[in-house]
């Protein structure tokens, strides 16, 4: 009913006070259950009973209405019949009963006591989880025991039983595979397309270090490196190869066509070949990277829900191909030299 008085935990239970009443009583002295309500529920509050001057000073006076046993809500009075006050008690029974079970944890088909860490917004969950389970060992030494007739020692453990270690690491580990995996296909492609081992390994190279570029910029800018962002840099990669494979292909190219396959260049001829091929692409690579950033500014005026969900991805692939973009026509040069 409205107006419990008295909630605490005892034998493992919440105790309260209960008032189950007769509805034969009830109808005897003309009584319903909202005035019974009204009565249990006046029976436990503050009231203001004005103010009092003492010397000068006005104090404010108040009635407190904490039950304290279960005789203060047995004599709260519902009503009156003939002068002759009706109490709960006349109309109900009043008792200290255990409250209702709002739910249980159950571990193995064994019943027990159980927590749940719930991480703040912005936070890292590894470093919340590390510190979580730094906690539960600290406090494990206090933790409570007791000696069984056997002799055995029992004592209160905490037992992690979903644990998101597992599956952030996991993910980490499927996009450093899948990066391997893009980097070896990549260095094979080229290899068969170029025939050319040493352009291969500066195309593939270049991935690596457009990725940790990407990261880096992911770190300035606050953006978290959830599934969502790192699938973009998965996307991103079969275009950051291609920024590479142009430059690198043109230089072989214009290699083969100016001194033949197979001849050793070097010194000032090397850097005029190299100047030569990447001037003439990279005016369409810069184009070309240019459409694809376009083509996702739609995602990045999406709202609510769609926005929070995809502006990660946008981000990290516009980072991912700015950054093969930069490094192609800085580093890819100096490399191929």
């Amino acid at each position: 009913a409205d107006g419990v008085a008295e909630v605490a935990s005892v034998g493992g239970y919440v105790k309260e006070y209960q008032v189950d009443l007769d509805p034969d009583a009830m109808r005897s002295y003309g009584v319903n259950l909202i005035e019974v309500m009204k009565a249990v529920k006046n029976a436990n509050i503050d009231v203001g009973a004005g103010t009092m001057e003492v010397n000068r000073a006005e104090y404010l006076i108040r009635g407190l209405g904490y039950i304290k046993s279960l005789a203060d809500l047995e004599n709260a009075a519902v009503t009156s019949r003939n002068g002759v006050p009706v109490r709960i008690k006349d109309v109900a029974k009043v008792n200290f009963g255990p409250g209702d079970r709002r739910g249980g944890l159950d571990k193995e088909g064994q019943e027990a006591v159980g927590g749940v860490v719930v991480a703040r917004y912005g936070s890292n969950p590894m470093d919340v989880i590390n510190n979580v389970k730094a906690k539960i060992k600290e406090m494990q030494a206090g933790m409570p025991e007791k000696r069984l007739k056997d002799g055995s020692v029992s004592k209160v453990t905490v037992v992690p039983f979903y644990d998101r270690t597992q599956l952030i690491k996991e993910t980490i580990g499927t996009l450093e595979s899948a990066l391997t995996h893009e980097v070896l296909i990549c260095i094979i492609v080229v290899l068969i397309l170029v025939l050319n081992l040493r352009a291969s390994v500066v195309i593939a190279g270049m991935l690596p270090l457009a990725v940790l570029a990407t990261f880096i910029v992911m770190k300035l800018t606050n953006i978290e490196a959830n599934i969502v962002a790192l699938s973009g840099i998965a996307i991103a990669i079969g275009v950051m190869v291609d920024v590479g494979v142009v430059l690198m292909e043109n230089v072989v190219r214009h290699l083969e066509k100016d001194f033949g396959k197979g001849v050793h260049v070097g010194g000032k001829q090397l850097e005029d070949v190299i100047l030569k091929a990447v001037s003439e692409v990279s005016g369409a690579i810069v184009t070309a990277m240019l459409t694809t950033v376009i083509s996702f500014l739609p995602v990045f005026a999406m709202q609510a829900q769609e926005g929070k969900m995809f502006h990660p991805l946008a981000f990290t692939k516009t980072f991912a191909l700015t950054a093969s973009l930069v490094l192609g026509m800085v580093i890819l040069p100096t490399l191929a030299y």
